[in-house]
Order: C-alpha cells, then structure tokens, then sequence
C-alpha cells in the first residue's frame, strides 16, 4: 500500500487545495510508493500568507544565534534518522542506499552544520569617512522559492535552506515531484526543531503549475533554482518583470582533460567516478573524456574494463555500484542518446544497453554504464547533456587541442584536469570556460567556496558567502560625526 505525503503550509499538513494527487513511482521497481498534492496558484498563495504571517511574528526579531540553533537541532534530527532519510531516498531516486548513506544525507547534514558556523562568524563591512562612519548590515530578502531537482532532492534542498534560513528568509520550497519522500521528512523535522510556522512552507506539485506559481508570484522576491538549463531560461523570463533576485544553477557537458605525465591508474578511477556517481545524474559528471593520444589506448583499455565491471542492479544490496536511472522516460532518453551516437559513427565499447534483472527489479530503469568512442566535438551526443551513465571518450594531440574541445560545449559549469605538471595544471585550467575546475580529483567540495557556472550553465554562485549574500540584502548606514 501506497503512502500519502501532504504539502507543509504555515505548520499544517495540507492536501492539494483542489484535491488533485500525483503517483511517485519508485524507478527501481516501477510500482508507485506514494502519492503527492497536486498543488497550483491558490496553494502558492496559502503559503505565501502563512510566509508573510510569520516574517511578522517572532521569526523576525530572532537573532543570529537563535537561527544557528535551530540549524543545529535540524543536523542533528537528520542525522539521528540518517537511515530513514537514506532508504527514502533511495526508495524515491533508485540509487543505491550505500550511496545516500555516504553521500546525500551526511552532505545534507553538513549544509546545516555548516550554515549555522557560517552565520555565527558572519562579517560585513564598515568604512571610515573623516566626519562620519559606514557600516553594513543584511537583512532577510522576505519570501524566497526554492525550486529543486530530481538527482540530488535532500542534498540540493538543504543546500538552499540552510542559508536561507541562516538569514532570516522565510521559504516556500517546491521539490521536484519525482523525488518528495526526504523533502516531506525534512519538512516535518524543521517544524519538530520548534521553527516558527510558516517560515519553512513545501508544496508540491509540478514545474508548470506550483513551480510557475512560485516563480511569478510578486510576493516572493528571490527564487533560487537548480534544474535543466530550458527551464531555467523560462524561470528567468518569468521572474524578470518582478526583478526578483535570481539564482540559475543549470545543466553541464563537463569535460575531463587527462593528460600523458598523469598518474594512469587515478585518472582512471576519477574518470569512472566522475562519469557514473550517481547514475551519472549529477550536474557536475565528467560525460566527456578528453585523453592525449600517447595514452590514449591504454586509459580506453583500463577504462571501459572498469565500466563493465560495476554492478548494475538492487540499490540496497551493498555491492551495487550502479542503480535505476530517475524513471523509464529517462531511461528511454538515454537509450536514444546511444542510437544517435551509433549514426553519427560513434562505437559502443561498454553497456548501451538494458541490463537483464529478475524479481521486482525486472521492470526498474536501469541502463548499464555506456562508453562511446570514435565521437568528435561536432556530434550531437558530445554537445548536449544526456544525464545518465553515458561517457564519451575522444582525443587530443596537445594542450591548446584539449582546451579548444573542451570549451567547444554551450555549458560551462566544471572540469578536471589530470596531470603530473604544475604548469600544465594552472595554464589548462585557467583557460577553460568553467566556472569550478578540480585538479587530480572530482567533486571535492569545500562548502566556502563559489558554485556555478558560465555560459549556459547558470547566473549566480552559491556556496559560503554568496549564499549568505543572495538570501540577503545590504543596507548602508551612515552615521554623520558631525564637524571636526
């Protein structure tokens, strides 16, 4: 028997207010595992009442400290339902319980954790004139929206709460409706954590009815989104005529530049992890591998090895290394994506295809992990974001040939660089269009510092200080000393 998941509005468990539902499906197993509101304007509205209630009440007098605090008790709720968050996640995503174990929920945890430090040793600017002084404070922008993905829901969600809150905001959140299991759990440990009501509201619903609604609500005065770069280009549009404040985090095609002085055998396994973490759902995945040709042969060799030797298959079963993609849609887009590789001259070395699986797993989304060789940067399959376990290999003759490929995408959001030389680290990564590189490794996050991309790939940066700044306003105050 399916579960029923409510909206969260002003502390109150809310249906949809027009009754409608929406079928979760565990991508898994394909069996439905939920059902979720199907909420529209008039629930945005309900939330933005209780939003504005409660930027009245006490929520906002609290200090620094007493946010930090209530940060603090939602760390530590998660983190003592760590395995429930985790198994929901799973249940709701298809990805492998080990993985939510060890990644999406602990990084969840540290968002909070993070935010409540980052707040308490917040500083702002004071400047000295010869008969007056400045200084700086931040205020709470109001209601802000927060629009979150599929790939990573508690992980990305948490990333925009924590800040959010840290700063005296009140939210209306918006999950994606594939994935609402952690987002309603972390819903119910924010109101257990003594937060006011109405200051953390969740709706959900679909991207062009309860997420539209957010985005042109003229209430709502910032929206910070992580989703697909189409949807974000509509997002912005809509929020302009409200100059809202706007944060864009959108799609990537990152590449990964493996040079011939690389250590073989890391760049190797940093390369495989970068192309399938997560079912190769994440943002930031290295779909594109540019390899010097010296090495060439030997890093497709070990490589494609590699890839077929991970286990497609139960996400709870602990050797799992690859689970369902988001849903059989996704799955049949990904399958797509390896018929246009093969016209376009490509060669499948690894996957490209369904795995065979029995019990209830025999109708779950997977796709084994897939490499393509004998592509260029002129293919379809190398240009556009395919989201899944899908990894092209191509070559390049020096650093001047890598750096051109790289930047040849409409994307720019990361990279990597694997090198023994300095020299080579620096130069290379300096002139890749990307807003983050990581050098030997991927993925290896410090939570000070900027997140984003260029290009097509995002306006905005979050992390640190600028998420403290977006979920803020600076004001100015200028005290006059009077004449000398």
């Amino acid at each position: 028997m399916s579960a029923t998941l409510t909206n969260w509005i002003g502390g109150q468990k809310q249906a949809a207010s027009a009754g409608k539902t929406l079928d979760n499906i565990c991508p898994a197993t394909n069996t439905c595992i939920s059902t979720i509101p199907r909420s529209g304007a008039v629930d945005i509205d309900n939330a933005v009442a209780a939003a504005r209630k409660a930027l009245k009440g006490p929520w906002r007098t609290s200090t620094a400290a007493e946010r930090a605090g209530y940060l603090e008790t939602i760390a530590n709720t998660i983190e003592a339902r760590l395995e429930e968050f985790a198994q929901a996640e799973s249940r709701d995503t298809g990805k492998p319980v080990a993985l939510a174990k060890s990644v999406d929920i602990p990084r969840a945890i540290a968002n909070f954790r993070f935010f409540a430090g980052a707040i308490r040793h917040d500083e702002t600017g004071c400047h000295s004139m010869p008969d007056a002084i400045n200084y700086t404070v931040r205020k709470p922008v109001g209601i802000v929206g927060l629009i979150t993905p599929w790939n990573l829901p508690l992980y990305l969600l948490t990333w925009k709460t924590a800040p959010a809150l840290a700063m005296g905001n009140t939210i209306i959140a918006k999950p994606s409706e594939l994935t609402p299991t952690t987002a309603t759990l972390l819903a119910e440990v924010i109101h257990e954590a003594g937060v006011p009501a109405g200051v953390f509201n969740l709706v959900h619903g679909l991207g062009q009815e309860a997420g539209q609604a957010i985005v042109g609500h003229p209430a709502i005065r910032g929206v910070s989104f992580t989703g697909g770069t189409t949807t974000g280009a509509h997002v912005a549009a809509s929020a302009a005529p409200h100059f809202k404040k706007l944060s864009l985090e959108l799609g990537g095609k990152n590449a990964t530049l493996v040079f011939d002085d690389c250590d073989l055998d890391k760049a190797v396994s940093g390369a495989l992890r970068a192309a399938f973490a997560n079912q190769g759902q994440i943002c930031l995945c290295g779909s594109r591998i540019l390899v010097q040709e010296g090495i060439y042969d030997a890093f497709v060799e070990r490589f494609t090895n590699q890839a077929k030797g991970l286990t497609v298959g139960d996400p709870t079963a602990a050797s799992t290394n690859i689970g369902a993609v988001i849903s059989q849609a996704h799955r049949d887009k990904v399958e797509q994506y390896v018929a246009v590789a093969r016209e376009e001259g490509g060669t499948v070395v690894a996957g490209g295809k369904r795995p065979t699986l029995n019990g209830p797993f025999a109708d779950g989304a997977f796709f084994e992990p897939t490499v393509i060789t004998d592509v260029d940067e002129t293919c379809r399959i190398t240009q556009e974001e395919v989201f899944g376990p899908l990894v092209t290999i191509q070559r390049f003759s020096n650093a001047d040939d890598a750096v051109r490929i790289a930047n040849t995408v409409r994307y720019g959001l990361s990279a990597s660089v694997w090198t023994g030389n300095l020299d080579t680290a620096h130069k290379v990564s300096a002139r890749l269009d990307t807003g983050m590189v990581w050098v030997n490794t991927w993925l290896h996050r410090d939570l000070r510092v900027p997140f984003g991309g260029v290009k097509d790939s995002g306006v905005g940066r979050e992390g640190g200080t600028w998420s403290l700044e977006f979920f803020s306003e600076a004001q100015n105050i200028c005290v006059y000393l009077g004449d000398n």
